[in-house]
């Protein structure tokens, strides 16, 4: 159990799942690169928590590392599955690939949904329907989440860039708060554990508002029915950050 890094808020069961302790459920969404390895470990840890959560990558391709460091398997967003993947890497080499963790990561990723997504070629607000199957997809049915987190600066500054490139149509506040995560399977690991603990701090906070608000006005999701939570965010992350000193964070609020 992490000391220097925070805590979990309960103990999950042998397989990771936690128990689903029901009510309001904030939405969440999890950005890196290349949708493998750091945004697939907070994906996964949020959906065994039973929260809502969606994920992608902000690259423009898909690259995973090949048998030099010029010499990348590289592939499509959208188009190529986890589960081709595996296979592919397990034809080519599988002691090489079970060896630096591949084959076990893209293992994992096939049992959360079908394959990567790219965060710019996301349609917010229009329904995913055709995501029923993926992990954590029940809540985010309507296309929108209340809160986005990057596991690297660079991915960070692509998320407000499109957000602002957008134009704000909606007119709906997303948190969008990055996590700095080392790109490599142990930190992100431990970046997945800290990332849970946030959104449960975030969440315990939702909630408290929601109840003083009132359910029908806090789940418009508008500006002013948000306000009184939007307002705790920061101090909500300086707390978690004195927890988990190793994963520095960054915050703004942005508009979907």
């Amino acid at each position: 159990m992490e000391v220097a890094n925070g805590t979990p808020a309960s103990a999950p069961a042998a397989n990771g799942e936690r128990e689903d302790p029901g009510g309001f459920k904030l939405k969440f969404c999890t950005v890196c690169a290349s949708n493998q390895n750091r945004s697939m470990e907070a994906h996964l840890r949020l959906s065994q928590a039973h929260y809502p959560v969606i994920s992608f990558g902000t690259g423009s391709l898909v690259r995973l590392p090949g048998p030099t460091i010029t010499q990348p398997n590289v592939y499509q967003f959208n188009k190529v599955s986890y589960d081709a993947m595996y296979k592919e890497l397990h034809e080519k080499d599988p002691r090489l690939y079970t060896a630096n963790g591949l084959l076990n990561m893209l293992g994992r990723n096939r049992q959360v949904k079908w394959g990567p997504e790219r965060w710019q070629d996301w349609q917010i607000g229009i329904p995913r329907t055709e995501h029923a199957s993926d992990r954590g997809s029940e809540g985010t049915e309507g296309g929108v989440v209340d809160i986005v987190f990057t596991c690297e600066e660079r991915c960070w500054d692509a998320v407000i860039d499109d957000l602002l490139n957008r134009g704000s149509p909606l007119n709906r506040p997303v948190h969008v708060i990055n996590v700095d995560i080392k790109d490599n399977h142990e930190e992100a690991s431990i970046g997945g554990r800290g990332i849970l603990d946030l959104a449960d701090s975030l969440n315990n906070a939702a909630k408290e508002e929601r109840e003083s608000m009132g359910a029908t006005a806090f789940d418009m999701a508008t500006a002013a029915s948000r306000a009184s939570f939007d307002e705790r965010v920061p101090e909500i992350i300086g707390e978690w950050q004195e927890r988990w000193p190793n994963l520095p964070a960054t915050w703004t609020l942005a508009w979907f």
